[in-house]
């Protein structure tokens, strides 16, 4: 099968297209015939050697896609033969012709959503509500998201005062992404290229905290003492929050880190479904920027890192 693989990081060329034996299925596991695959910018980060992702080489990458399932593993319901299911891989493979995904980590596309609509929509939404679950809003409190015209960001925007938000902070790094926010829901939008913008905020009971590194301990000054609370779940910058346990008991502020295993259970087999709910009932909508040939996949890293998208990339073998 024809996959997208990088043999070293680096810069976007080192994505090649080569041909690959098809996946099997493991135990617990469907392999799809892939009809979308979407990229992140996460993915960007860990084909230059940014994010301190563990990168067995050679590797095929992408982790979220949607498709036909054309075989099953031990365990799993032959029922979902022909059946189409967008889900993760739990890390690497998308970029592929063939996938394969552990069944419980994907769900069936709802017959009335376009499956590359479920792909475009299913990760991002699914991580969005996991954190607004996670947040607790109540009272109309202030919330920051940064990043809000992002593939997350903007689904928090969107959602936050269905959770119990007053006002809707939201950040981005460009006018056409600022308005962007702003259509979507935000009260107010800065530019997160401006480096004392942290300074400009109010007090903040909330923040949805995706740029991770010095930004993070900036925000962190305007969260309100004693019952702020930051969730971290992102590292635009390529570097974690630089938060000390001293800085939270300074301020009595809190930090969850929204990530690992159990996270994930929670994102994936809670949240997964609700979200293509959402979106069969007109509640989430899909923003799709661009899809590309799978062979395209350097160029679909490129325009990720222009940082000029206002919705997913998407390719299609």
């Amino acid at each position: 099968m024809r996959a997208i693989q990088l043999r070293a990081t680096g810069g976007p060329e080192v994505l090649e297209l080569v041909d690959v034996p098809r996946p099997r299925p493991g135990a617990g596991q469907v392999v799809v015939r892939t009809r979308g695959a979407g990229v992140s910018f996460a993915e960007t980060q860990i084909r230059s050697g940014v994010l301190p992702f563990p990168l067995p080489l050679p590797a095929v990458l992408g982790a979220e896609v949607v498709g036909e399932v054309v075989e099953v593993g031990e365990g799993v319901d032959e029922s979902l033969l022909g059946t189409v299911r967008v889900g993760v891989t739990g890390g690497l493979g998308a970029y592929a012709e063939y996938a394969a995904l552990p069944v419980a980590l994907t769900c069936p596309v709802p017959e009335n959503v376009p499956p590359l609509e479920a792909l475009a929509v299913a990760a991002p939404g699914a991580i969005a509500l996991g954190l607004l679950h996670r947040a607790r809003l109540e009272g109309g409190e202030t919330v920051l998201v940064e990043a809000g015209a992002g593939s997350v960001g903007g689904h928090l925007v969107r959602h936050a005062k269905e959770f119990g938000a007053g006002k809707v902070i939201a950040t981005a790094g460009s006018p056409a992404k600022r308005q962007q926010a702003l259509d979507l829901g935000a009260d107010h939008a800065v530019d997160h290229g401006d480096p004392d913008w942290p300074g400009e905020l109010p007090e903040i009971d909330v923040v949805f905290e995706s740029i991770g590194g010095a930004t993070a301990r900036r925000v962190l000054d305007r969260l309100v003492p004693g019952t702020g609370r930051m969730l971290s779940y992102g590292l635009l910058s390529g570097e974690p929050a630089a938060v000390t346990a001293a800085d939270l008991m300074e301020r009595g502020v809190t930090v969850t880190a929204c990530s690992g295993p159990g996270w994930s259970g929670e994102v994936f087999g809670t949240h997964y479904p609700e979200t293509l709910a959402r979106l069969a009932t007109g509640r989430a909508r899909a923003a799709i920027d661009t899809t590309l040939p799978l062979e395209q996949a350097a160029e679909a890293h490129r325009r990720l890192e222009s940082r000029t998208p206002t919705g997913r990339i998407l390719l299609i073998p």
